[in-house]
């Protein structure tokens, strides 16, 4: 009888158990096995929107932080605006008068700053969301002058011409005069002439008459063009247009 009273007792000992015990258990591992597909899923989707969101910026509209203020007032240091990038990419070019950031290696920028590959990656990643500053050999400036156009400053009223015909920059920044130091050149074919609306500020094409490429950046360049204030909330609207261009004859032999 003993020995079977034993064998009875061990039987309910190894009986699986199914009271509150149990269960309670099978909560906590259902509930971390939900945690970690949940944390999986939450870093799957982030990863996939940083990717569209890189994608989307790369190929799309950028984001840009202005770093100077050579473009006041038209843009202030630490406006974001958003670059389009598809403006110029089905036939249309970069017209008199657009604002626009280009790659200014080559023309204003000799040589590419070295750094290294990590950093510039990450900083890279970075600046195309407008998180950081642009590359040291990205700008942003007006299209003064396209292809073939002779600029010349100044007239007797101390205005830029274009093709011979003055041009009234209403959007340069209060007190500037358009240009302090006189040039008279003739825009090379696929190139364009720039300028900053805060001339008294602004390291353009002016400075850089006397090095490779003359200060005329390649049209092919050209990144986007600035269309939209992003950031601060307080500025947000289209980049203002101009039509200070209006009316500025196609260049000539006469001009060329």
């Amino acid at each position: 009888m003993d020995t079977e009273a034993e064998h009875l007792e061990r039987d309910r000992s190894s009986a699986p158990t199914t009271g509150p015990e149990e269960g309670s258990r099978f909560s906590r591992i259902t509930n971390r096995f939900a945690a970690t597909v949940s944390w999986r899923r939450t870093l799957a989707l982030g990863a996939v929107c940083s990717v569209g969101v890189l994608l989307f910026s790369t190929f799309v509209v950028q984001p840009f932080l202005i770093p100077s203020g050579s473009m006041e007032s038209t843009l202030q240091i630490g406006d974001r605006v958003l670059v389009n990038k598809l403006a110029y990419r089905f036939g249309s070019v970069p017209q008199r008068g657009d604002v626009v950031v280009f790659d200014g290696t080559g023309s204003f920028v000799q040589e590419t700053p070295s750094e290294n590959p990590v950093t510039g990656l990450l900083h890279g990643a970075a600046a195309s969301l407008g998180l950081a500053e642009p590359a040291e050999t990205d700008f942003v400036k007006r299209v003064v002058g396209v292809g073939g156009d002779r600029v010349v400053c100044c007239d007797r009223r101390g205005r830029v011409e274009v093709n011979g015909r003055p041009v009234n920059e209403g959007y340069l920044f209060a007190g500037d005069a358009p240009s302090r130091a006189p040039f008279d050149i003739v825009v090379p074919d696929g190139t364009l002439w720039m300028m900053g609306d805060h001339r008294s500020n602004s390291r353009d094409s002016r400075d850089h008459l006397g090095e490779p490429g003359g200060g005329m950046v390649p049209v092919d360049k050209v990144i986007g063009r600035a269309d939209w204030l992003g950031w601060p909330l307080s500025r947000l609207r289209a980049v203002p247009g101009t039509a200070a261009f209006d009316g500025i004859p196609a260049p000539g032999p006469a001009h060329g």
